[in-house]
């Protein structure tokens, strides 16, 4: 039993380097930081203040045990390898607040113990539970808090005797609510719109290869200016300097930004002039300033070189005091954005990312270059021998490799926050308020940013001259980090050639997960981001199969060396409906791709299909690739296959390129005009060859 005084959570369960305070048993509020190692997760509590008093201290105790326990191994073994003796804070938050709500419904009913819920008193309860509308799944996990309660409070020093729910004897799908089709599953998260990351992806990298220097430079100048200031004793000479900076007829004032209007910018005014910050205060108290910057506000230049370039000119003409922490703040959303859909990792990973985890790495023998690797951690069901959830999760077995604007992205980080700290720290990244956050900035924190940093592109665009590389609304919602692994898988099975992000590496990253060597680009010792792709490589085979079928049942004729195999595998390969499948269907969509041969793969950038056999291939996949190299399809390949739609399509393709021709210098005009020469050709040759579906059969 638990005293008074006794601490929330025990020693034990405290892992070293937390030190977050701890609660006693007495206290209403039971923070659960203690429990909690991972950066990227926030920091929660229980609150006791919304319990009846009548069963606050049933409920307490049950709590108590819960925090300090774990569930027995015959309890777990029949409930699947999900089940865990022990789960994550923000779980038992959420099993509290469960417990807490049924507590109340007890109390309106004066039941004044837990022991008085009977069988029937619970199916009396989780019938009200879901009138207030809960779809099945929310309601699931309803159900197992509930039961929860009865597990624990058998384990508990003073055990209440509440009955063991129904639900736990006759099944649960009895209990629950009608299915309404909403259930989400493993493929339900939409990736980002080509359209969107496009733009996004090419400022991030700009802000990172471009301007970061700069960045850096001047926000190093306004803490020097800021420590300057601080430091600074005012004097006769100072005050005489103020007068000639600030009393000028007509001239602009220094000025920061306001909640509601311009201020004038004391602590650049101190700096430069050397007056101390009180001088500065006096001197615009006694001269109105306060009023006279409103009408005259003017820029706070930094002494810092503009190095960054955008079509060959400079970006800015002078950094400014005022903008240094708001480009501090998109440089790091900016490298975020890299490290999120660059890498495949899970938004926690890369919020668990430090300082050092990406080395440079030592040349081979011969002096080849070696990849970059990162190491970092990874926290989804990371448990310990007992089954216990591990809140700081554990380094992962096989590192990921890193291209070339992730490593750049990291460096940029690296010097924000100091060495061994992580990457995305709250604290470092927190450049107007300093407040000295836990861990790294949470994915809500994350989300705000990216939506600031795509208004920041959208105003930079159009006076940069960039009007055509503004950001437009992504049509499913707001671009949040769970949708980068996501867009990643998507547009490397559905864009080949790189049409994200114009190119930038994904000749190299098609090739190198396809490998599924134990060095390959976002292995992992499970699937990872090999299951994530092949569901959306299966989904888009499955999709240019249907369409090679629709276009065959409508007359469209037919050629290339793949042609009947590739109508069979047509007839063969079923239509997935939708986007939501169930989680299973990672291992499903594998062995779906792993029948070599009969799989069809779109390439709009060559505009024919590829009935990928590996041993025929001209793009060399690599052994054991379960997909061809679509960035480098060869023309003569025994895989091909085009229909009617693909001849009129390289058509319009060259005529396309011979409008462009027309207005091109000479050279350039006769390269366009030869590429479309040979379309054409190749169209012609479809026409020649090609034949009715029937006929091929």
């Amino acid at each position: 039993m638990p005293g008074l005084d006794s601490p929330v959570v025990l020693p034990q369960w405290i892992k070293p380097g937390n030190t977050h305070p701890n609660a006693r048993y007495r206290d209403l509020v039971w923070p659960l930081a203690p429990l909690i190692d991972n950066p990227g997760t926030s920091l929660c509590a229980i609150f006791w203040e919304r319990c009846p008093a009548s069963l606050l201290g049933q409920v307490k105790l049950t709590a108590w045990t819960m925090l300090n326990g774990q569930l027995r191994p015959t309890y777990l073994k029949d409930r699947g390898v999900r089940a865990r003796a022990r789960t994550s804070a923000a779980v038992m938050r959420a099993t509290c607040n469960e417990w807490i709500r049924l507590a109340r419904w007890l109390h309106e009913r004066r039941i004044t113990s837990l022991g008085a819920c009977t069988e029937e008193v619970w199916r009396v309860y989780i019938s009200e539970r879901w009138e207030g509308g809960i779809t099945r799944d929310p309601a699931k996990s309803v159900c197992s808090s509930l039961t929860d309660l009865w597990a624990f409070d058998q384990l508990s020093a003073q055990p209440t005797g509440i009955a063991r729910p129904p639900w736990e004897t006759e099944g649960l799908d009895d209990f629950l609510p009608a299915d309404d089709g909403s259930a989400r599953g493993e493929n339900s998260t939409e990736p980002l719109d080509p359209q969107v990351l496009g733009p996004l992806l090419v400022w991030a990298i700009r802000l990172v290869d471009d301007f970061a220097d700069d960045i850096l430079a001047a926000w190093d100048e306004r803490c020097r200016l800021i420590a300057t200031a601080a430091a600074n004793r005012g004097s006769p000479k100072t005050l005489a300097a103020l007068a000639d900076l600030l009393l000028q007829a007509g001239a602009p004032l220094p000025s920061v930004r306001g909640r509601d209007r311009p201020k004038l910018a004391r602590s650049y005014v101190a700096a430069i002039t050397g007056a101390s910050l009180k001088q500065v205060d006096r001197f615009k108290d006694r001269h109105q300033l306060s009023v006279a910057v409103n009408d005259r506000p003017g820029p706070c230049p930094l002494q810092v070189p503009v190095t960054g370039r955008i079509n060959g000119k400079p970006w800015r003409e002078h950094l400014d005091f005022d903008e240094t922490a708001e480009l501090m703040r998109h440089l790091g959303t900016a490298a975020a954005i890299i490290c999120l859909y660059l890498t495949g990792m899970r938004p926690q990973e890369v919020q668990g990312l430090r300082a050092g985890c990406c080395p440079e790495p030592e040349p081979t023998a011969d002096g080849t270059p070696r990849r970059h690797l990162i190491r970092s951690h990874h926290y989804k069901n990371v448990t310990d021998d007992e089954g216990s959830h591990i809140s700081a999760g554990e380094e992962r077995d096989v590192p990921w490799v890193a291209i070339t604007p992730v490593v750049h992205a990291i460096r940029v980080l690296e010097r924000m926050v100091p060495e061994g700290e992580l990457l995305l720290s709250s604290a470092h990244h927190d450049f107007t308020h300093q407040q000295g956050h836990h861990g790294a900035l949470k994915s809500g924190t994350l989300n705000e940013r990216i939506e600031a940093f795509v208004e920041w592109a959208n105003r930079e665009a159009p006076s940069q001259g960039l009007t055509g590389q503004a950001i437009p609304e992504d049509p499913l919602g707001g671009i949040g980090v769970a949708r980068f692994r996501r867009s990643l898988a998507w547009h490397i099975a559905r864009r080949p050639g790189g049409l994200i992000a114009l190119a930038i590496q994904y000749g190299h990253m098609r090739t190198v997960l396809d490998a599924r060597t134990s060095s390959g680009y976002g292995s992992r010792s499970r699937g990872g981001i090999h299951g994530v792709l092949d569901v959306e490589t299966a989904l888009a085979a499955a999709n240019t199969a249907a369409r090679l079928r629709d276009q065959a049942a409508a007359g469209e004729k037919i050629s290339g060396p793949a042609s009947r195999r590739a109508l069979t595998a047509a007839a063969h390969t079923p239509k997935f409906e939708g986007r939501i499948v169930p989680a299973t269907f990672a291992k499903k969509a594998t062995k779906f791709l792993a029948r070599d041969g009969v799989v069809l793969f779109d390439n709009p950038d060559a505009m024919l299909i590829c009935a990928f056999k590996r041993d025929t291939a001209l793009c060399e996949p690599e052994p054991g690739a379960n997909a061809p190299r679509q960035y480098d399809c060869r023309p003569g390949c025994g895989n091909t296959v085009r229909t009617d739609t693909h001849a009129r399509l390289l058509r319009e393709r060259a005529d396309e390129l011979d409008r462009l021709a027309a207005s091109a210098p000479a050279p350039v005009g006769r390269r366009l005009t030869a590429n479309a020469d040979r379309l054409r050709d190749t169209a012609d040759a479809h026409d020649t060859a090609a034949q009715p579906a029937k006929a091929i059969a």
